[in-house]
């Protein structure tokens, strides 16, 4: 018995040293930037940009911090923006075109999303269709249901006051509640992810599904629940994103998946699954935040802002692969 644990126990502190030095990488080039773009560019290093930077930050990291549960199980949801647009539009008619009270508006973008989730689950553990396809499949879907059930109009919150100026006001610090959304959701995660067996078995599918599915543990069953926390997740960073504009759009959505992605691979969540933290999720937010909004503050056009932000993303990919290399 000692035989066999030591060597797990053994890999075990391989992969927490390999995501902590990912982490602390991570953080070091998000302060390397600030420090940067605080010499460099002029009135970056000014209180309101580094709120813009906070701001900018609360939809990304809803959805990053959604999809690291997925992306720690070995898997993809491509769906998340998208599926955060039909959330924003279910918050929408809820509150505006049937005009029911805001709280259960928002229950209804929770409830939408984690339906949204559990059908990619569905798809995944029990259509066996691959992860990739399976939400790239749904990223259509709730694009196109965002549109049919809002008849391609905006929906505007101007009847509910309430709703913008909770997320949106400053009562700590100047800070937006939005961020403290976003930092409560992480901080939910972080202890979903490393206190409960909702996160043992999110590591242990993506460390080795078939030993879990020997073992005795449901996979089906639990990947399914990982991809309706996820879209809890989604569902939030909808009424984030509704609440910073004061409607929800149902044009938007595309490209906010690769933003969450690439936010949790900077951040050291490994694609190939069984190892990743919310925290580093969050820190990979920041970073591709403050990157771009230090950018164009320079004056840098957008076309090399999304340049930069992908060479950075393969730069930490690159580093993961090594990590893995020199741990086999």
């Amino acid at each position: 018995m000692q035989t066999t644990s030591a060597p797990a126990r053994s890999r075990a502190q391989s992969l927490l040293a390999g995501e902590s030095i990912q982490r602390l990488l991570a953080l070091a080039a998000l302060v390397i930037l600030l420090v940067f773009f605080s010499i460099v560019v002029p009135h970056f290093a000014s209180t309101n940009n580094y709120i813009d930077i906070l701001t900018a930050t609360a939809v990304n990291g809803v959805l990053a911090t959604g999809v690291t549960f997925v992306i720690i199980t070995g898997g993809i949801d491509l769906s998340v923006g998208t599926g955060m647009t039909f959330t924003s539009v279910v918050a929408g008619i809820v509150a505006v075109n049937m005009g029911l009270p805001l709280p259960l508006s928002l229950l209804a973008a929770l409830a939408s999303g984690a339906l949204v989730g559990s059908i990619n689950g569905v798809l995944i553990a029990k259509a066996k269709l691959p992860p990739f396809i399976a939400t790239l499949g749904m990223l259509y879907v709730t694009l196109g249901m965002a549109q049919v059930i809002s008849d391609v109009h905006p929906i505007y919150f101007d009847q509910e006051p309430a709703f913008q100026q909770f997320f949106m006001g400053k009562p700590v610090a100047g800070i937006p509640n939005i961020v403290w959304v976003m930092l409560g959701g992480a901080a939910i995660a972080w202890i979903l992810l490393n206190k409960t067996i909702l996160g043992r078995y999110t590591f242990a599918l993506g460390s080795n599904e078939e030993a879990t599915r020997l073992s005795g543990v449901n996979v089906d069953r639990w990947k399914i629940i990982i991809y309706a926390v996820d879209g809890l997740f989604v569902g939030l960073a909808g009424i984030v994103i509704a609440s910073r504009m004061n409607s929800a759009q149902p044009g938007l959505g595309m490209g906010y998946e690769l933003d969450a992605i690439a936010a949790a691979v900077i951040g050291g969540n490994s694609l190939s699954g069984g190892e990743g933290s919310v925290v580093g999720t969050i820190i990979g937010a920041f970073l591709i935040s403050t990157l771009r909004i230090g950018l164009s503050v320079a004056g840098i056009p957008d076309q090399w802002k999304s340049v930069i932000t992908g060479l950075v993303v393969i730069g930490a990919v690159w580093l993961d692969i090594l990590r893995r290399r020199s741990r086999a």
